[in-house]
């Protein structure tokens, strides 16, 4: 199994929920179906509130409700337009299931005529809801920013997470005591029906600018801060993600996407394939004609909203005020509920802008869970002013990073620059915090999670690990055992120290590694922008050809590997290393290495002498330079200890790389050139899930043996390996040119979601294609070139090494993820060079991931 994940990610999460979920308070929970008395028929957009409180639902498109409150509320109504209002009588702090039928107020009539019992069948064609809809598509050009020559305005961005409804008896509790100046901050505003305890915080204030022609956009950071629990939890790192899960919502566009998924906009251009709208009332607000707009999914399992629009009708059709909550019915996980409210001010020319957005995600392990974490993100828009032109100089330039002065703005920059406001516990958080991560108590806590999790021990200066490389097993080496660790930036800014050693008891050979690095911009080299030089010396083995995502191969998971998996690699390699990456997210890295192979276990470097005899060689000297450029346009990092895991996002990553062999140069053997480039890009399909796509190609100038070609990355463990071709055998295939694509498609239960079993398992579909072709020239093939080092081969003479044929290796896989959540299984089929020995025409295989 393959834990691809944030360690950090997954540790804060579990964390909040876990502790959220112990600490909730007792609820009342109301819930039922409401329908209408004379044709029994479930009644949508039902009115479902508990009197006395701003706390309310409507029903569903099949009339079903879901209420719940901490409040002490004795009484629930039901009320609905042509109908009788209904009044019931509940019972507090208990779940209860109250079904209702609404009767007409057409029946106090004395005489009662009953045209048909039939609920009208719902259509586009003909439907004033409709053709309003369409006016809105049709004008949504012109109603947003773009549509001016020029804009700018002031964002306030607002981010908070709240442990919703503690328990009073959890709160007691003795152990607890010393934390009350955290728990005991309370929110009962920000969610009708809710107390939050605010945990987290994060504010940022921008100015941004638009020109439409030629077309920039510059957004500059004037102040930001973040609550800060100290080394061991990256809070920049976590508000990053945090945000890419809480997208800036623009009810304009075609897709919106929230909670890593893309959810069709009630106004996107196939909107009313999908959606079912309705004239649910008409109003004036600011003596501006509006309609209320109501809309639902047609098939409730899709991944769309439910909720309602207000649009203007003075021929602009635009967009006033939505709200928006997510459906119940999809498959997502960990989020219970989840809603976003968007409202407008009118500018000058009529035309109306975003004022404010507000998203709230209720997280719970399971909807039966009661409590939980709630997250808030609130965007406030000020000062905002239409085509007025600036300076050129004022688009120019934008600078990605925060300036250290906007992150050391005082409390009364925030106070009289703020567009929003802080509610009494919003404001309590920093100082809160502050005296938090001093506890002796907290530290130990996340100290223990650090190595549990991360598999660091920190010893303020120096950490040890990782733990999950202490132990591994191989055939060559038989039982390993590794220990080492790092130094931290306690020690220094500047320089860094890292190292390990490792001892294998069946081959007796001690292997260990030792790196010394400078950082050249006085930063963290595990941050972003790295700029540093790095010395590094590694004796150690691996297998060649072998990618097997995890920062050491040395890890226990993947010492089970299937089939023969003796060939191995001693490499003593010497790297000197430079890294520079760019605030735009351009890098470039160079790289001069020379390394010592000699061969392990049933791998052997043989040739054929002038003679024509076999002889056997035990060191292949290199040494070459390396150059890469990498470009990432607007990436996001989550940062964690061990990995810095890039955000997925629509943007495409281009890779190019430059290496060189230095024949002569510290004892290189040969000298040839490879260029290789590469393009990882994710495309985001609406209703059909998203499609990870990779192409890449290389070419080696040169000739050289085996080893130096390109090895395509094979996996002979039981998990399923993104990167690799899951069925192939290591070191089964080489080549000195070849294009490879790799697609991985990911459904979100776009068709099991309709499945009823499936549905309710909450089970997701995944497909995945990969496919290299090229070839092994003349030059580079042993049998033309008896000096080349030969080809491996069983102890029965047949082939385990292939020069690439003129037949593409293609495998393809159909899978199942969201397995307990977490879990992928995927069925792998070869369909290519089945006759090469060993090989597998089936596998199946498993990952470990964690989404939502």
């Amino acid at each position: 199994m393959n834990f691809k994940y944030n360690y950090w990610k997954l540790l804060l999460f579990c964390f909040f929920i876990l502790s959220a979920t112990i600490l909730h308070a007792q609820s009342t929970d109301v819930s039922g179906t409401v329908t209408d008395a004379v044709t029994k028929k479930p009644l949508p957009f039902v009115v479902v509130s508990f009197p006395g409180t701003s706390y309310g639902v409507n029903t569903d498109n099949d009339g079903n409700y879901s209420l719940s409150t901490t409040l002490a509320v004795t009484k629930l109504k039901v009320s609905f337009l042509g109908y009788k209002d209904a009044l019931f009588t509940i019972k507090p702090g208990a779940d209860q299931v109250i079904n209702v039928r609404l009767i007409p107020t057409a029946n106090q009539l004395q005489e009662v005529t009953i045209r048909s019992g039939k609920k009208p069948k719902y259509r586009n064609k003909d439907n004033p809801a409709v053709e309003l809809i369409r006016k809105v598509i049709e004008n949504r050009e012109k109603n947003r920013p773009e549509s001016y020559s020029y804009v700018e305005y002031k964002e306030y961005d607002k981010m908070q997470f709240s442990f919703a409804n503690l328990k009073k008896s959890i709160l007691d509790k003795k152990w607890l005591q010393k934390y009350n100046f955290v728990l005991q901050n309370r929110d009962s505003t920000t969610v009708p029906g809710t107390y939050l305890t605010p945990v987290y915080l994060d504010e940022k204030l921008t100015q941004y600018y638009y020109r439409k022609q030629p077309e920039k956009e510059k957004t500059i950071t004037l102040a930001q801060r973040s609550a800060n629990f100290g080394p061991g939890i990256d809070s920049q790192g976590l508000t990053g993600y945090m945000k890419h899960m809480y997208y800036k919502v623009d009810i304009y566009s075609n897709v919106i996407f929230l909670m890593t998924t893309n959810f069709l906009s009630p106004i996107a251009n196939s909107a009313p394939t999908f959606y079912k709208y309705f004239i649910t009332d008409t109003l004036v607000v600011n003596n501006q004609k509006l309609v209320e707009l109501s809309f639902t999914p047609r098939n409730l399992t899709d991944v769309l909203f439910v909720g309602k629009l207000y649009v203007t009708l003075d021929g602009n059709y635009a967009v006033q005020k939505a709200d928006l909550t997510i459906n119940k019915n999809i498959n997502l996980n960990f989020v219970n509920g989840m809603s976003v409210n968007l409202e407008f001010e009118q500018n000058p020319d009529g035309k109306y802008h975003l004022s404010k957005s507000t998203t709230i995600a209720d997280f719970g392990l399971s909807p039966n869970w009661k409590g939980g974490l709630f997250g808030v993100r609130e965007i406030a828009y000020g000062n905002y002013i239409v085509n007025k032109p600036e300076a050129d100089t004022t688009y120019r330039n934008q600078e990605d990073a925060v300036p250290e002065a906007a992150k050391n703005r005082t409390d009364d920059f925030w106070q009289k620059n703020r567009i929003d406001t802080l509610t009494t516990a919003e404001s309590k958080i920093y100082k809160n915090t502050d005296s938090l991560r001093n506890m002796p108590s907290f530290k130990r806590t996340v100290d223990l999670a650090t190595l549990l999790i991360a598999g660091y021990k920190d010893y303020n200066t120096f950490e040890i690990g990782p733990a999950n490389a202490f132990y591994s097993y191989n055939p060559i080496e038989g039982v390993k055992l590794r220990f080492g660790g790092r130094t931290t930036p306690n020690l220094s800014k500047r320089y860094y120290f890292e190292t390990y050693a490792a001892y294998g008891f069946k081959d007796q050979k001690w292997k260990g590694f030792l790196s010394a690095t400078y950082s050249l911009n006085n930063k963290s080299i595990y941050k972003f922008p790295q700029n540093y030089i790095r010395a590094s010396v590694q004796y150690d083995t691996y297998i060649p050809g072998s990618n097997l995502q995890f920062v050491q191969e040395d890890n226990l998971l993947l010492s089970i590997k299937r089939g023969d998996n003796d060939k191995y690699i001693y490499d003593l390699n010497y790297k000197l290393d430079y890294m520079h990456e760019y605030e735009n997210h351009f890098s470039y890295e160079f790289i001069l290495n020379r390394q010592n192979q000699s061969p392990a276990g049933s791998l052997y470097f043989n040739n054929l002498n002038s003679n024509g005899q076999l002889q056997s060689i035990h060191n292949l000297y290199t040494t070459d330079f390396s150059a890469t450029l990498r470009y990432a346009p607007n990436e996001q990092f989550y940062q964690g200890k061990i990995y810095r895991v890039q955000v997925p996002s629509k943007n495409p990553v281009f890779t190019f790389n430059y290496d060189a062999g230095l024949k002569n140069v510290l004892d290189g053997q040969y000298g040839y050139q490879r260029l290789s480039g590469r393009i990882d890009k994710r495309f985001y399909l609406s209703q059909l899930g998203w499609l990870d796509a990779t192409g890449e190609a290389g070419h080696l100038f040169g000739q050289v043996p085996y080893p130096l070609l390109d090895i395509f990355h094979a996996n002979q463990t039981y998990s399923y390996q993104i990167y690799s071709y899951n069925l192939m055998n290591f070191l089964e295939f080489v080549a000195d040119h070849y294009e490879s694509i790799s697609l991985d498609q990911h459904f979100n239960g776009f068709f099991f979601n309709k499945i009823p079993l499936l549905k309710k398992l909450h089970w997701r579909e995944t497909a995945s294609f990969k496919s290299i072709w090229g070839g092994l020239s003349n030059g580079n093939n042993p049998l033309l070139h008896p000096n080349l080092y030969q080809f491996p081969v069983t102890a029965t003479g047949q082939p385990i090494t292939n020069g690439l044929g003129p037949t593409p290796y293609i495998e393809g896989s159909v899978g199942i993820e969201n397995i307990f959540k977490f879990v992928r299984v995927d069925l792998v089929r070869r369909f290519t060079y089945l006759n090469n020995p060993d090989v597998a025409k089936w596998g199946i295989r498993t990952l470990v991931q964690f989404n939502f």
